[in-house]
């Protein structure tokens, strides 16, 4: 169910009200005295976005030195709420040059009020972009006297974008050159035990796209045939499956994509935006290939001496390489000397993380680069306590993507 406000307030950090309305007659006019005296004096602003008081519920956000408050008196939303606010405030940016704060506010109550009839209606969130609400709304903004951002360029032609299925794109654009940017960007968490085995792995990705086209194209991008996403239940159902599939847990697409065309053929086809956007996103838990095999070694000779041992194989082919490895091996915070010998890359001492980094710049596939340390620890009187050895992490950008790994030594 979308979020039904009854309400929505703008407060400074003094509780008093910078501007509010009304959109429903459940809540009365004083529900803003019942969060200043229940919430902010209290001090509790910082513990929950969320509050219920009575038979309202309160969802707050600080933004700046100003507090919005959205008033409900039935079960709503809160992560449709949230994302109402953080789209307003958006908006509203884009009207003030770049600023949202007390005097931003202040200096713009018409348009505020003119705004918020718009973006939403009856406590229904309505159209937030702000593309489209410049073509009708083409009142300026005060603009702060610090906002460094220039004004947009006015759009023509808004009946399309308000009152047809292209919003996120508008009529008449023309570039010389055609031109489409695209990159996959994935992120490959891992968590492996100090015997090798792998306690969790799932891997998120994105794919971000930039349009320079002409007209209203209609793009198609293929997708891997083996791909599938099916639910648990269809999976039970076949009793045999032919090759290899990659299972896409969780993908959520913009919103310029056809899902019916998607469902029925595996093709993203859609008509982009004009510029730079994120066109999905991903998730994967299973049939992940790990790219690099970490292997700790860690003794503690005593009380004031430790040796690190870190052997780190490539398992992908040998004409593929990563480029900026980073290697990042926990160490007591009582570390007081180190000293290394890598066989590839730099490594040194970062006493603000606790940590070992082992940097190489091009780290080729079939390969095992070895660390090898010394770390002496400064000799306390107190107690030694047991070091609970986190993680060691390791991340690296390349062909195969942004890889962010942890194996416990």
């Amino acid at each position: 169910m979308p979020v039904a406000a009854s309400a929505i307030y703008f407060l400074n950090l003094r509780g008093d009200v910078l501007i509010n309305r009304l959109y429903r007659d459940d809540v009365g006019g004083n529900m803003v005295d019942a969060f200043r005296m229940h919430i902010m004096q209290t001090k509790e602003l910082g513990t929950c976005p969320v509050r219920q008081i009575g038979g309202c519920s309160f969802f707050y956000m600080r933004i700046s030195n100003v507090y919005i408050v959205i008033v409900v008196s039935s079960n709503a939303n809160v992560a449709c709420a949230f994302k109402f606010v953080v789209e307003a405030v958006a908006l509203f940016k884009s009207y003030f040059g770049g600023s949202f704060d007390e005097d931003a506010i202040r200096n713009n109550f018409v348009l505020i009020y003119e705004l918020l009839d718009e973006i939403m209606d009856f406590g229904y969130p309505q159209n937030l972009s702000p593309e489209i609400l410049k073509l009708y709304i083409t009142q300026e903004g005060v603009r702060s006297p610090f906002s460094t951002k220039p004004a947009d360029k006015p759009v023509p032609n808004a009946t399309l974008q308000v009152t047809g299925a292209v919003g996120w794109r508008r009529e008449g654009l023309v570039y010389k050159k055609n031109e489409v940017f695209l990159d996959i960007v994935e992120s490959v968490n891992l968590l492996m035990s100090s015997k090798g085995s792998v306690l969790r792995c799932d891997v998120t990705g994105k794919i971000l796209m930039k349009c320079f086209l002409s007209g209203m194209p209609d793009l198609k991008l293929g997708l891997n045939d083996k791909i599938g996403l099916e639910k648990e239940s269809q999976l039970k159902s076949r009793p045999t499956k032919s090759g290899k599939t990659i299972e896409l847990d969780d993908v959520t697409f913009h919103q310029c994509v056809n899902l019916t065309r998607f469902n029925s053929e595996k093709t993203v086809s859609f008509v982009p935006p004009d510029g730079e956007f994120e066109l999905m996103k991903y998730r994967i838990t299973e049939g992940v290939n790990l790219p690099f095999r970490v292997l700790p070694t860690i003794k503690e000779l005593g009380r004031t001496r430790m040796e690190v041992n870190v052997k780190v194989k490539s398992v992908f082919g040998a004409k593929m390489f990563a480029l900026g490895v980073v290697i990042k091996i926990p160490v007591p915070k009582q570390t007081a000397k180190t000293s290394f010998q890598v066989t590839s890359g730099r490594a040194k001492y970062n006493a603000s993380i606790d940590c070992l980094v082992w940097k190489i710049r091009k780290f080729p596939g079939q390969t095992e680069p070895t660390l090898s340390a010394e770390v002496e620890l400064i000799s306390t009187i107190a107690e030694k306590k047991s070091w609970t050895r986190p993680p060691i992490q390791m991340e690296f950008q390349g062909n195969m993507g942004y890889i962010n790994m942890s194996q416990i030594p």
